[in-house]
């Protein structure tokens, strides 16, 4: 079990203060992070919570997922660790050399 926790389905008034009281009552929250879309500024609907151990991280779970927040069931579990994703880059055409 990690402290690194996945939160779906947020609504889109969702704060990270906000989000860090909520899973506050479960521990120490160290970090909280919305994920922001680049192009509109606003919340995608998910975040990441940072629980000061695996214990407040699996309690947090317990109590939270599934549970109603602001009209919407709240989906939380632990993180997936992040892929790396290839770098892009055209490619260029097809042409002869």
């Amino acid at each position: 079990m990690g402290r690194k926790l996945y939160v779906g389905n947020l609504p889109y008034s969702a704060t990270e203060e906000a989000l860090s009281e909520k899973f506050g009552e479960f521990g120490q929250v160290e970090s909280a992070k919305l994920i922001i879309d680049r192009d509109t500024g606003r919340s995608k609907g998910f975040g990441f919570i940072e629980m000061g151990s695996d214990s407040e991280a699996q309690a947090a779970i317990d109590a939270l997922d599934g549970t109603d927040y602001e009209g919407r069931p709240l989906r939380v579990n632990e993180a997936k660790p992040q892929v790396k994703r290839s770098g892009g880059g055209g490619g260029g055409g097809g042409g002869r050399w």
